[in-house]
């Protein structure tokens, strides 16, 4: 009765089981999986929301790739990136997973292939099932920092590939694509006439001074067609808000046909709300204060996690540039699997484990750095102690 785009087996996870039950004990779990702004203790400006109340709301007008006020503050958030992207080059979506289906969409058929980065976010493997469009991994190899390894994009590429995504700062390595990386794939994309996708919804947040400005520059690609993808999720913290955007870039011709077909697609949905558009340029002039909240809370966790793991020689913390998660890798005395649910179980703290993000071997923890300084300071004491005293070499 049911269609293979949704997979059969829904069962949830040995973690996620692990979870309702400690929490339905009453028990107090340290959350280090947080990625929630809303649910972080920030302080949200007074008001922040009420531009989505303006009498602008009352009227429905629809205009398939927004309304022109609001692609005009998107256009100007990229400008404050140092970035110049035309206002007509721009298309609004309620989300960046509705941007990432439209264009596939957009740039697939059915059995079509996208290229992926691995590890990453697993979302890609329901949005590409989704639309009846194949997710081939490619690799990112860490030597004390990440980069691609551009063997097996070529192993990964066959005739039916049409797009390459990548993540700057990656979900959840911190990496941001470098110079190198970007102007090979954007080589290889133009030779093969294939699109680039670059979702950049966490370039705000740096861990590293100057990461960002030593990033490879996905919207100032000429070469090959690109596609920028953004939000207010992210870059001010509104999740619930729901606005997206698309960025198109490269060759002219390419570009005015992405936007006239792109305009089809968007016409077809209209899912962007009109409140949302007339307060965008509001949300994201005001926004910019959870913005800084982030940017603070993020560094002061990162701080704190070096300093704890400086005094655990089983535990390090992997290299990262950017965006809010850690990955810290640790000793393999059992399996990730029984060691996350150990550690909620036993120590009342929960991560993930690096396998839902397909890091290639374990044994990795990946942990979010958006919960408050001393509940995040708690949880980490809680994971080392469990290493205390091993001395064992990482694999």
């Amino acid at each position: 009765m049911f269609s293979d785009r949704v997979p059969g087996d829904l069962t949830p996870n040995r973690l996620t089981g692990a979870v309702a039950r400690v929490r339905a004990s009453g028990r107090a779990i340290v959350d280090l999986t947080l990625s929630n702004p809303t649910r972080a203790g920030l302080a949200y400006p007074a008001g922040l929301l009420a531009p989505l109340g303006g009498d602008e709301g009352l009227e429905y007008a629809p205009q398939p790739l927004g309304a022109s006020a609001a692609r005009r503050a998107v256009a100007c958030e990229y400008r404050r990136r140092g970035f110049d992207v035309p206002v007509e080059h721009v298309a609004l979506t309620a989300s960046t997973s509705e941007a990432y289906g439209l264009l596939f969409k957009l740039l697939t058929n059915a059995g079509d292939e996208v290229l992926v980065p691995r590890p990453s976010y697993p979302l890609f493997d329901h949005l590409t099932r989704l639309e009846l469009v194949v997710a081939r991994p490619y690799d990112l190899e860490y030597h004390g920092r990440w980069s691609i390894d551009h063997a097996s994009i070529e192993r990964a590429w066959t005739p039916r590939t049409r797009a390459v995504l990548v993540v700057s700062p990656n979900n959840p390595t911190g990496s941001f694509i470098t110079p190198d990386d970007l102007e090979r794939l954007a080589t290889l994309c133009a030779d093969r006439e294939a699109a680039l996708i670059a979702d950049e919804v966490f370039a705000d947040y740096e861990l590293e001074p100057g990461a960002a400005a030593r990033a490879g520059r996905v919207p100032d690609v000429r070469r090959a067609l690109t596609f920028s993808l953004g939000g207010l999720s992210k870059s001010v913290g509104l999740p619930q808000v729901k606005l997206g955007w698309i960025a198109v870039g490269g060759p002219a011709e390419f570009v005015a046909d992405a936007m006239r077909r792109l305009e089809l697609v968007c016409d077809t949905y209209l899912s962007v709300s009109t409140p949302v558009q007339a307060a965008a340029p509001a949300l994201l002039r005001d926004g910019a204060a959870l913005r800084a909240q982030i940017q603070s809370r993020i560094s002061a966790n990162w701080r704190g996690l070096h300093q704890m793991t400086s005094a655990s020689p089983a535990c390090r913390v992997l290299h990262a540039e950017g965006g809010w998660f850690a990955v810290v890798q640790v000793p393999r005395f059992e399996s990730e699997d029984d060691l996350v649910v150990d550690l909620l179980e036993s120590d009342g703290v929960l991560v993930h484990p690096g396998y839902f993000f397909d890091f290639p071997r374990e044994s990795h923890l990946v942990m979010s750095l958006l919960p408050q300084e001393a509940a995040f300071a708690d949880g980490v004491e809680r994971i080392l102690r469990r290493f205390a005293g091993r001395r064992e070499p990482l694999s």
